[in-house]
C-alpha cells in the first residue's frame, strides 16, 4: 500500500523543509503538501478549507501514515508579542487562537479519522514551550502563549479519541526550538540556539521516527525530550 506524508503548511519556513526533507529521505511513497497557496488549499480563516482539503486527501489513493501540521502564529504587520496585560488586544486574542488552537482542533477533526485502523501512524503539530504553563516564569506574550496552551490541551484530548480505535497511532504536539524563519526572527535574541529551517525539519522527523503508541497525547522537544505542560 502506498504510503504518504502530509504536510500542512507547507510552503512556510519550516513546512517548506519538512516536505523537501520527507522526499529526499524517500521513506513515503507521495509526500503532500498543503497551503493557504495549494490546491485544495487549507487557512484557518475559512474553516471550511480544511473539511473540503480533507475530502481530497481520502480521495488519494494510499494510506496516511504522517500528517504534520506546521501552521502557526505570532505575529503579522498590526500584532506582535504583548509586554504585558496592558497590551492585550482582543483581535490579537481571537487571531491567535483562531491560527493556533481552533484551526488545528478541526484539522484533527477531519484528518485523524483518515489515518488507517491498524499499523503506526503520527499526526504532529508544531506548539512552543512558551505554551507550557508550568513552564512561564517570564509572563508576556500572552496571546500566543494562551493558544499554544491551548493547541497541546486539544492534541491530548484527541489523541485519548484517536487511541480508542487505532492502538497504533500516536498524536503529538512539538516544539521545534528557535528556527531562523519570518516567526521568530525579530525575536531571536544573542544568545538562544537558533537553528535553520533544515536543521529544524531533520530533528523533528528524528523525534517522530522515534514515537510509540506510549507517547502519544505528549509534549516533545527537537531533541525528543518530553516538556511539562
Amino acid at each position: 500500500m502506498t504510503k504518504l506524508a502530509v504536510v500542512i503548511g507547507g510552503r512556510g519556513g519550516i513546512g517548506a523543509a519538512l516536505v523537501e526533507a520527507l522526499e529526499q529521505q524517500g521513506a513515503y511513497d507521495r509526500v503532500i503538501s498543503l497551503s493557504r497557496q495549494s490546491d485544495p488549499a487549507i487557512d484557518f480563516t475559512d474553516i471550511g478549507s480544511v473539511e473540503r482539503a480533507a475530502g481530497w486527501l481520502a480521495e488519494q489513493p494510499g494510506e496516511i501514515r504522517l500528517v504534520i501540521d506546521a501552521t502557526g502564529f505570532l505575529h503579522d504587520d498590526r500584532f506582535g508579542p504583548e509586554r504585558s496585560l496592558r497590551d492585550l488586544d482582543p483581535d490579537h486574542m481571537s487571531k491567535a487562537f483562531l491560527i493556533n488552537a481552533i484551526g488545528p482542533a478541526i484539522l484533527m477533526q477531519h484528518i485523524l479519522p483518515l489515518l488507517p485502523r491498524d499499523g503506526r501512524s503520527v499526526f504532529a503539530t508544531l506548539s512552543a514551550r512558551v505554551g507550557s504553563i508550568s513552564d512561564n516564569r517570564l509572563g508576556g506574550w500572552h496571546s500566543y502563549r494562551a493558544s499554544k496552551a491551548a493547541l497541546n490541551q486539544l492534541v491530548r484530548g484527541a489523541s485519548i479519541e484517536l487511541g480508542r480505535r487505532r492502538k497504533e497511532a500516536v498524536c503529538v504536539a512539538l516544539h521545534p526550538g528557535t528556527v531562523d524563519t519570518p516567526l521568530s526572527q525579530p525575536f531571536s535574541k544573542s544568545g538562544l540556539d537558533v537553528r535553520s529551517a533544515g536543521e529544524a525539519a531533520d530533528d523533528i522527523l528524528a523525534v517522530i521516527d522515534g514515537l510509540t503508541a506510549a507517547d502519544t497525547g505528549g509534549f516533545f522537544d527537537h531533541k525528543g525530550e518530553s516538556i511539562a505542560f
